[in-house]
């Protein structure tokens, strides 16, 4: 089998896959299409038992979701939203939320969070693997982080399966892992490191169980 031509993270977030214009960025909270639907909880109720609750959302999109959270949360919650490009139409936000554009591969927080999710955005991260052993150490001693997550997009250098390895590995180090519902959760901050080294990421994977164009990420 010929090894699929890798891209570097930089040159990934300029590949047509994660430019991809269809993506969902319009969640709101709650309701049809939201994020307690995708999530399988309320995020407000996960946040209710702090008394000054923080949520970063990675690959965030619109941010209508945090937006809507920070008129129903204390005045000193912490609302953190991560995107490569941000809101498309930027409006001034509330002042619990600080919306950055970056990316996720090399931003870093500079506190813990009680709540971090991950709607759908690990499909078009190249170090997928990475950012999860990252942000493992981003969550408060008793906090959720919950994200969508794809194993069949994990694969050796040559282009073979290595999603039963990772899941695997995940579980190993705290993670649940729900097939059925593709959720990735793990409870309480700690330090991850996960038996795989990142070599870089095939923009033309085709498309996942979500029926999008998503990115293959490939380890050794």
């Amino acid at each position: 089998m010929p090894e699929p031509p890798l891209l570097t993270a930089q040159d990934l977030e300029l590949s047509s896959v994660v430019a991809n214009n269809t993506m969902n960025r319009e969640r709101g909270l709650t309701g049809v299409n939201s994020y307690a639907r995708e999530l399988g909880l309320d995020p407000l109720d996960e946040l209710s038992g702090s008394p000054s609750p923080s949520w970063l959302d990675l690959c965030s999109g619109e941010g209508r979701a945090l937006r809507e959270a920070a008129a129903r949360l204390p005045e000193d919650a912490v609302l953190t939203a991560v995107d490569l490009v941000g809101p498309l139409a930027p409006t001034p936000a509330p002042p619990a939320l600080e919306e950055i554009v970056a990316s996720v591969t090399t931003w870093t927080p500079i506190r813990t969070y009680d709540l971090i999710t991950c709607v759908h955005g690990l499909h078009y991260v190249g170090d997928q693997l990475g950012l999860l052993a990252r942000a493992a150490s981003w969550l408060t001693p008793e906090g959720l982080l919950v994200a969508h997550f794809d194993p069949d997009s994990v694969r050796r250098p040559d282009g073979s399966p290595a999603g039963r390895a990772a899941v695997t590995a995940l579980r190993a180090a705290g993670f649940r892992y729900d097939a059925r519902s593709h959720r990735l959760s793990l409870r309480g901050g700690r330090s991850v490191v996960l038996p795989f080294r990142y070599v870089g990421a095939d923009p033309d994977a085709g498309p996942n169980y979500t029926g999008q164009p998503a990115v293959g990420s490939h380890y050794a």
